[in-house]
């Protein structure tokens, strides 16, 4: 039977790679995203590269719709062996300025929504020996003053709040899920190409981060790694 992935947050850049990478070990691909314009971009792409996807439709913002896409994909594509988060928003750029909607914009899609989509898919996960959560996250999350600075420079104050946020949960749920599910994250240090952040002098190559969590996800051992 074919494993199914998981891939919320569809997009250039990080997620496609993500795709492309486990697409060639034989994975079915469960694209998640808003737009459905992108997603049938994505769909259509994959397949001609001789990959099998479809996709699905949701605001991964809304836990409850996070939930229903789980449940969606298995009902389509079968049981879930993995759940890869991309998802973010930019909200709350500037959190002195920011509203207490767009505060909570930028936890729910890194914290909540993520947490409702692994309890959706935990019975999935635990009922295979190589089922899997894994984490696209960023350095803006790190505790470090020239970060910190940085965040409130680049506008990214909410993004840097969500990732460090992302960072925790990612680690506690790696040592609650212990022997039975693996957890590890992907922490991007650096601009990736192809991403909406690439104003043309990025240099992280997005297949370089999808290698990476093929690495993670086949070795089973490392909670956290980093590219850049």
């Amino acid at each position: 039977m074919s494993k199914t992935i998981i891939i919320a947050g569809f997009g250039p850049g990080i997620s496609t790679a993500v795709a492309e990478r486990f697409g060639r070990e034989g994975f079915q691909l469960a694209l998640v995203g808003r737009s459905q314009e992108r997603l049938d971009a994505g769909v259509k792409a994959l397949t001609e590269k001789g990959f099998k996807a479809r996709g699905f439709t949701a605001d991964l913002g809304d836990s409850a719709q996070a939930r229903a896409v789980v449940r969606k994909v298995r009902d389509a594509m079968g049981a879930i062996t993995v759940l890869q988060w991309t998802a973010y928003t930019s909200a709350a750029g500037d959190l002195l300025g920011a509203d207490d909607a767009a505060v909570h914009a930028a936890l729910n899609i890194a914290t909540t929504s993520l947490l409702a989509a692994v309890q959706e898919a935990l019975p999935d996960l635990k009922a295979q020996k190589d089922g899997a959560v894994l984490v696209t996250n960023g350095g803006l999350g790190y505790f470090d003053a020239k970060i910190d600075a940085m965040a409130a420079q680049w506008g990214s104050m909410g993004l840097a709040l969500a990732n460090a946020a992302k960072h925790k949960l990612v680690g506690l749920l790696a040592e609650k899920l212990r022997g039975q599910v693996y957890v590890g994250e992907v922490v991007v240090l650096g601009i990736v190409k192809g991403t909406a952040f690439d104003k043309g002098k990025a240099v992280i190559e997005a297949a370089t981060v999808g290698a990476r969590f093929w690495d993670l996800y086949t070795a089973r051992k490392d909670v956290s790694a980093q590219v850049g």
